[in-house]
C-alpha cells in the first residue's frame, strides 16, 4: 500500500512560487520535485483563490489566509462562549424570582 505524502503550507507555496513567479510549466516542476501534476494545479488554483479575497480549500497557504481562519476560529468560539453566558444568566434571572 502507498502511503500518502503531506506536505506543509511553505513548500506548497514554494512549488507555487516556481509555477507563478518563475514561469516553470506544471509538468516541468512535477519532474523536477517528484510530485503529481494534479496536487500542483490544486496548490496553485488555491494560492489564487486566496489571493482574490476567497478562502480556497483545504489548509491554508498564504499567511494572510492562515490568520483568517485562526480569527474566524476564534470568533466562532467567542460566540458560542457568549451564547452559553446568555443562557446562564437567563436561567440565574429565574432562579432569583
Amino acid at each position: 500500500m502507498k502511503t500518502r505524502r503531506k506536505f506543509d503550507a511553505a513548500f506548497k507555496l514554494e512549488v507555487v512560487r516556481m509555477v507563478r513567479d518563475q514561469q516553470l510549466s506544471v509538468p516541468e516542476v512535477s519532474r523536477t520535485m517528484g510530485i503529481g501534476e494534479t496536487a500542483i494545479r490544486r496548490w496553485v488554483h488555491q494560492y489564487e483563490d486566496e489571493i482574490n479575497g476567497g478562502s480556497g480549500t483545504g489548509l491554508p497557504l498564504t499567511a494572510e489566509q492562515q490568520r483568517i481562519r485562526e480569527l474566524e476560529a476564534e470568533v466562532s468560539r467567542l460566540r458560542s462562549d457568549n451564547d452559553l453566558l446568555k443562557k446562564a444568566s437567563a436561567f440565574f434571572a429565574r432562579e432569583l424570582k
